[in-house]
């Protein structure tokens, strides 16, 4: 009868022992799944535009656009391998009756263990505007000069090599395009090689990639399609801290208008100056910019001068609202049509996600 009894107490204490194991299992969390290697974001770029003087032949007096918007697809991988698509949605037509969708970026890149080089292939950042951007940190208000006078474009088709310096003491772009542009085609034979080189010779509170007292470089050299000279050269001092910035550049452009090569050759500079202040403990900041354009140094009468100033809140962290003035004088006699649209009033907004 003992023996029955103890048979009996060591299966009841088994079962329970089970019994506890299998509620306890059952009550764990489950493990989280790993983390997907792809990343989705965008930003967009909207406004209302009031044309501050209206004239025959201007156009709309003020409208509501969206003036760009990105989607952005980023993968990261193992073994240094990253990769990234960019859609981007565009008005199109004057004015603007449609949205463009088109690429613009498609590459893969890897940066091999702990490598200060990267290297892209694909439809790639050309080396200039990507990083003047995050310096100036006010696309949503329009194009830098360089891009807005028709000189550089900010991704193209190629392969380049990015070179990053511990803590960005000095960062880098070296590429070789097709040189059109990524909204350009993808051209002949010929190639563009462009290159940027900044270094931070004193440092800030900003220790990023734009951060800092910086000298930076840029140069660009090809041929158009079919021939023709396509050379840029590019210099800028600028000073970053988490409260200012300030920025001064100076550019060069030689374009052969023949396209065998003959002909005049067309000298032109770009110089741009901009600013801007963070107020303390606060979410406003004050911007300022002036743009000289001269697309023929040789020729007089053809220089544009662009002023731009506003006032920017950061409403939060994914939303920020510019009010702003842009200005544009021609130093020649401005037709009917640029009189008009030249002196606007916008209220711009930048939204991300």
């Amino acid at each position: 009868m003992r023996f029955s009894i103890r048979r009996v107490l060591g299966v009841a204490v088994v079962a329970t022992v089970v019994g506890v194991a299998s509620v306890a299992a059952q009550a764990a969390p489950a493990s989280p799944p790993p983390p997907s290697p792809l990343t989705v974001s965008g930003v967009s770029y909207a406004q209302y535009l009031y044309q501050l003087k209206d004239s025959a032949g201007a156009g709309n007096q003020n409208q509501f656009s969206v003036q760009r918007a990105y989607i952005n697809v980023i993968g990261k991988f193992s073994g240094g391998v990253m990769t990234r698509v960019t859609v981007d949605i565009a008005p199109t037509g004057t004015p603007a009756t449609n949205q463009l969708v088109r690429l613009k970026y498609a590459y893969a890149a890897w940066t091999p263990g702990k490598s200060i080089l990267t290297y892209k292939l694909g439809l790639i950042h050309t080396p200039w505007l990507d990083w003047e951007e995050a310096l100036w940190d006010y696309r949503m208000q329009g194009t830098m000069a360089i891009e807005r006078n028709g000189y550089l474009t900010s991704a193209d088709f190629g392969a380049g090599i990015d070179i990053k310096g511990k803590d960005d003491v000095f960062n880098g772009q070296l590429v070789v395009v097709n040189g059109e542009g990524y909204s350009g085609g993808t051209g002949d034979k010929r190639k563009d090689v462009q290159g940027r080189l900044s270094f931070r010779v004193l440092k800030t509170n900003d220790n990023s990639r734009v951060g800092g007292l910086r000298v930076t470089g840029y140069f660009g050299a090809g041929k158009y399609t079919g021939g023709g000279d396509r050379n840029r050269y590019i210099g800028l001092v600028s000073y970053r801290t988490k409260m200012l910035t300030l920025a001064a550049e100076y550019a060069s452009t030689k374009d052969t208008v023949s396209p065998s090569g003959g002909g005049n050759n067309a000298t032109g500079s770009v110089i741009s100056a901009y600013g801007v202040v963070h107020a303390p403990k606060s979410p406003v900041s004050v911007i300022a910019r002036v743009d000289i354009a001269d697309p023929n140094t040789s020729t007089a009468t053809n220089k544009q001068t662009r002023y731009i100033a506003g006032i920017s809140y950061q409403v939060t962290a994914n939303l920020r609202v510019l009010g702003d003035v842009d200005l544009l004088s021609y130093e020649a006699t401005p037709t009917p049509a640029q009189d008009g649209t030249r002196s606007r009033a916008l209220l711009q907004i930048q939204l991300s996600f």
